[in-house]
């Protein structure tokens, strides 16, 4: 498989676990693919290699994270995550290529869920710990 097919298949599922989120949109931010919380605060962002904009060598997804997640990501596994070039100390970067089976589409999904809370107000979080 050449690396713009598994970026398209990765992108896939990237795209199905943000658009399960309550009121998610998904939009263009530096010709990038970028999710949203009800059109207006970016909470992940995918990057791929043959996007030269960022300079990123994997495909990745950049996410929104808790204070000091990222710290602790990046000490535990730094070949899967990475300080962004985006985002502020809040965000974390997640290789998706990192596996040669492919990402463990469960673990993809928290990352994500945990990057909503971070900016979903109360009540869309609340909505979705009710659909949980």
């Amino acid at each position: 498989m050449n690396t713009f097919s598994a970026s398209e298949d990765l992108l896939a599922g990237v795209r199905r676990q943000c658009a399960a989120l309550p009121e998610v949109t998904e939009g263009l931010t530096h010709g990038a693919p970028t999710w949203f919380v009800r059109g207006r605060r970016s909470f992940v962002k995918f990057v791929a290699p043959e996007d030269h904009r960022f300079e990123e060598r994997h495909v990745a997804i950049w996410a929104a994270a808790p204070p000091g997640a990222r710290r602790e990501f990046v000490a535990a596994d730094p070949d899967r995550f990475f300080a962004p070039p985006f985002g502020g100390y809040d965000w974390v970067g997640m290789r998706l290529d990192a596996e040669p089976d492919g990402p463990d589409w469960d673990e993809v999904r928290e990352f994500i869920i945990d990057a909503y809370r971070q900016i979903a107000p109360k009540t869309l979080v609340a909505r979705l710990d009710t659909a949980r």
